[in-house]
């Protein structure tokens, strides 16, 4: 039997993850820290990163807390400086902030929540995608997930803002991968299905959790487009296909 230790997927990366204090992205927060990598959180609620720092450091990993409202656009350079100046580089980034805005037709959503929500989902990311792109090139295999989800392709009536928000975003990482295909970063698009989050919850609030999947069941989805052998590129990958794989 060999004593040569096995290395973890994520050992030494620098992986950002945002939207980070609940949810999806804290649940893959936590499976990137059980998979060796060093974490940057962002959130809005300083409480819920501090818990998760927690339990980051329970499983012997190392956390970095950002608090960061995603309509901060000035944020984004000032947070890739502070990379920069630590690390040199980021060897991956986890788009998952979102909200879900105002489900009502579209003639009658309240123009400031429309605004919010499109920036939230789509314009925020692209102020990070110019902000980290030279960081993630640094690095020698930088990995970006971006997160979509079904209504970005089927246009669901009474879902608005976010519905064009994730259509919008899946085009962004198309072209962002497209860009990027002579260089070293992989760039994908993970559609997590149907999870029990509280946005989810927003918008079927009678919906019976116990029928559908938890964060921490699809989390490890994740972990294979943030390692440095990811093999896709520019693809939409379902989390269900990746956790049989």
């Amino acid at each position: 039997m060999s004593d040569t230790p096995t290395t973890l997927p994520l050992e030494h990366r620098v992986i950002l993850i945002t939207g980070a204090s609940r949810g999806i992205g804290r649940a893959v927060a936590l499976a990137a820290a059980k998979q060796g990598a060093e974490l940057i959180i962002t959130g809005r609620t300083m409480g819920a990163l501090e818990e998760l720092d927690d339990e980051i450091s329970a499983v012997g990993a190392n956390a970095t807390i950002v608090e960061l409202d995603q309509t901060d656009i000035e944020a984004m350079p000032r947070l890739a400086a502070a990379i920069a100046g630590r690390w040199g580089r980021l060897d991956g980034f986890v788009a998952n902030a979102g909200q879900l805005g105002q489900m009502a037709p579209l003639a009658h959503i309240d123009a400031d929540i429309f605004e919010r929500t499109i920036t939230v989902n789509l314009t925020s990311i692209w102020h990070q995608i110019a902000a980290f792109d030279g960081l993630l090139r640094q690095s020698d295999s930088g990995r970006a997930v971006l997160v979509s989800c079904d209504s970005a392709d089927t246009s669901p009536a009474y879902w608005g803002a976010y519905a064009v928000s994730k259509a919008g975003l899946d085009r962004l990482a198309s072209v962002w991968a497209a860009e990027t295909e002579k260089t070293n970063l992989k760039i994908n698009l993970i559609n997590p299905g149907i999870v029990g989050t509280a946005l989810r919850a927003s918008a079927f609030p009678g919906e019976d959790k116990t029928t559908i999947a938890t964060p921490d069941a699809i989390a490890e989805a994740f972990i294979p487009l943030l390692a440095a052998d990811c093999p896709y590129h520019g693809e939409m990958l379902h989390a269900s296909d990746l956790l049989k794989s």
